[in-house]
Parts: structure tokens; C-alpha cells; sequence
């Protein structure tokens, strides 16, 4: 019978376990997104057209449309939509109860910090929403006035940031429907939301019309855990074949009634993966190969 010396059993443990520290993340990845189960993600139920349920309890929306064909894209069979309010999302994706947030969250500096995006895939801005009649000619308009918002949302962190410049109150809820209603049956002035969808609540509230929307310059993208990268370039590839096959562009206008504009970030291809100028962000070019 043949030993090992010394040196080579040592040899060869260390190489074992260099072997499973590499294998252990692959492991780790393939647990967290099991390719034979549906797709989990999150959204705020409520929000519409982003993610909503119709009066027959069915889920629907521009967000559960666009995670169905990644999903497809990526040969899941399906998509399982957790609702969280957004003042808790992104707890719950660090807590790993689902594998992504496609729900519209803008790319900050100070959340790339704490996750991944992929790369943008709609446009935003700040709406702000009113009944019929109201006047906004400009933000020094709106000292003195009740804004609404959604707690834990871009809107929020805006209002917050601004409140003693403007002269405004906050009144935030855990629904942006239920914000909406406030302004509605008088409680509050104007509801601040993301534009498109303030433009949107405006075409199906006959009371309601955007007064004033202030341009960020923001994007919306997916929300991935750090430890993700892999995941989020599979997801970045499926999202960039929606975008260059038009289904994006065919779910943007059955929400919004208007194919997004060519050289918006909802057809735009970015090179590298993640969101350019963020943290995060990967520069390796690549193709997507598309299905």
C-alpha cells in the first residue's frame, strides 16, 4: 500500500479545501435560486400600475409583467410575488425571503452602498398628484400645504430632506393608494410619488391631475443582495433580451399607454453590468445571448 508523506497529506488537505471554499459560494448561489422553482420576488401590492391586485384577487401590473418574462427569459417556471410594504423591502430581501426587488426603487448612491442594481430600466422623477383645480406653479408653492407619501420611499426621503426649505407637513401611510385617498377626500394637499406613477393614478382618478412633477434624473433598477453579483448578471442578461426583443417595450405601453422613448433607459443596452456611476458596478463588457 502507497502513503502520502507528511507533506503531500498536507498538501493535498489544503488543496481540498481550497476546492470547497470555491465551490461552497456556487453552492450557496444555486440553494438561494433554485432554477426548477418560481421566481421570488417583492413588490408593494397596492401600487399601481407597478404591482396591484385586480377586484378578482389576481396579481397584475408593469412590475409582475416585466418579472414574468424575466423569469421566462431565465427558465423559471413562474413568479412568486411577496408584498411588502416599501418601508420594509429591502430588510426582506437581506433576509433573503425572496431573491430580488424589481418593484420601482431608484438608484441612489446611498443604496448601491448597501446592494446591487442591475442596470435601469425606467425613468423617474417626483410627481405631484392633486385634485382637479389645484395649482403648482413652482415648490415655494407648496409652503403651507399636507403633502402625502409613501412611507420609506425616494418620495419620502425627498420631503424629509426639504420639509424646513419648503414649509410643507408630511402625512406618510404604508399604502401610496391610501396617500392618494387622502388628497382625494380632502385631507392633504398633493401626494408625492414617482411620475409615472402619479401619471398614471391620473388617468384612472377622473378628480386627480399631475400639477407639477420635479426631474431627478433617476432610473429605476432591480435590487439585488452584495452577495449576488452572479445572480444579477443572469438578470441583467434576460433584462437586456426583453429590451432589445420589445417586450419591455410592449409592457410600457400597456401601462402606460406609449412605447418608452428609444433612448430612455427602458430600451437603453448599458455596457458592463449593474448601473453605470454607482457603486457596484462592473465594466466587464459582455453580450447577452438571448432565447
Amino acid at each position: 500500500m502507497r502513503f502520502l508523506s507528511v507533506k503531500a497529506a498536507r498538501t493535498a488537505v489544503q488543496g481540498f479545501a481550497v476546492a470547497a471554499l470555491l465551490v461552497t459560494p456556487v453552492l450557496a448561489q444555486d440553494a438561494d435560486h433554485p432554477a426548477n422553482e418560481k421566481l421570488k420576488v417583492a413588490c408593494d401590492l397596492g401600487f399601481a400600475p407597478f404591482c396591484f391586485k385586480t377586484a378578482a384577487g389576481e396579481t397584475t401590473g408593469f412590475t409582475y409583467d416585466m418579472s414574468l418574462a424575466l423569469a421566462q427569459k431565465l427558465g423559471r417556471p413562474g413568479v412568486d410575488v411577496t408584498d411588502s410594504n416599501f418601508s420594509a423591502i429591502f430588510a426582506g430581501l437581506f433576509s433573503k425571503r425572496y431573491e430580488m426587488i424589481p418593484a420601482p426603487t431608484n438608484i441612489t448612491p446611498e443604496r448601491a452602498q448597501q446592494m446591487l442594481f442591475s442596470e435601469p430600466y425606467m425613468p423617474t422623477g417626483l410627481g405631484f398628484l392633486v385634485k382637479k383645480g389645484g395649482k403648482i406653479a413652482n415648490l415655494e408653492d407648496l409652503k403651507g400645504k399636507a403633502l402625502t407619501v409613501n412611507n420609506g420611499s425616494i418620495s419620502d426621503k425627498w420631503l424629509t430632506d426639504n420639509e424646513a426649505k419648503y414649509g410643507y407637513t408630511i402625512q406618510r401611510y404604508n399604502k401610496n393608494a391610501d396617500a392618494v385617498q387622502a388628497v382625494m377626500i380632502g385631507r392633504a394637499f398633493a401626494n408625492v410619488a414617482d411620475a409615472p406613477v402619479s401619471r398614471y393614478v391620473s388617468t384612472q382618478t377622473p378628480a386627480a391631475e399631475v400639477a407639477f412633477v420635479l426631474d431627478s434624473g433617476r432610473n429605476f433598477g432591480i435590487a439585488f443582495r452584495k452577495e449576488d453579483a452572479a445572480f444579477r448578471a443572469k438578470v441583467e442578461e434576460a433584462l437586456e433580451c426583453i429590451k432589445t426583443d420589445g417586450t419591455l417595450a410592449k409592457i410600457h405601453e400597456k401601462w402606460f399607454g406609449v412605447k418608452p422613448d428609444a433612448s430612455s433607459s427602458s430600451a437603453k443596452i448599458y455596457p458592463g453590468v449593474g448601473a453605470p456611476d454607482f457603486e457596484g458596478y462592473d465594466a466587464t463588457e459582455h453580450k447577452a445571448v438571448c432565447k
